[in-house]
């Protein structure tokens, strides 16, 4: 993965390998699709991506249970992971990445500013990543989509 763009060091090791990956995004509100998509050739490797900002979408179009939503509310590892799964299945792709967390400016519940939760789906098992992230809104934002290529850069890397 390049340190200066990772999301095309993404792409291009999912075209080189003929996989996929599908989004589905929270807190971004569409930056780590936008980031994915970037990349020139992309549409090679990017199926596309939901940006379930509200609550009820995280249901209705990634398929995260209900019942789950109701119990935990939209930010954690279990959402993170059905969000991943739902954009894979959904979309799909070999791969499915998620973020879902707390941006700011204000706290979300008992959720604290800065807790970011990136899921992968993939082949064979998933994976999900804590993230306790500072700064401005911006900043968690683009520290998010960053941690999530990251993410996926390195399973990637794992499976050579």
């Amino acid at each position: 993965m390049s340190d200066t763009d990772p999301a095309a060091g993404v792409v291009a090791a999912l075209t080189a390998r003929g996989e996929t990956v599908a989004v589905a995004e929270s807190l971004t509100g569409g930056l780590l699709t936008a980031a994915l998509t970037a990349p020139a050739g992309a549409s090679v490797a990017v199926r596309g991506g939901l940006v379930v900002y509200a609550t009820d979408l995280k249901a209705a179009l990634a398929g995260v249970p209900v019942p789950l939503l109701a119990a935990h509310g939209p930010v954690g590892p279990d959402v993170a992971a059905a969000l991943a799964a739902g954009a894979r299945d959904r979309l799909g792709a070999t791969y499915g990445l998620s973020l879902t967390g707390v941006a700011g400016p204000d706290p979300q519940g008992d959720t604290p500013v800065g807790t970011v939760f990136a899921g992968l789906a993939g082949p064979g098992s998933g994976q999900v990543r804590r993230l306790t992230l500072s700064g401005d809104r911006a900043a968690i934002r683009a520290a998010s989509v960053r941690a999530a290529l990251e993410l996926l850069a390195a399973r990637l890397s794992d499976l050579r």
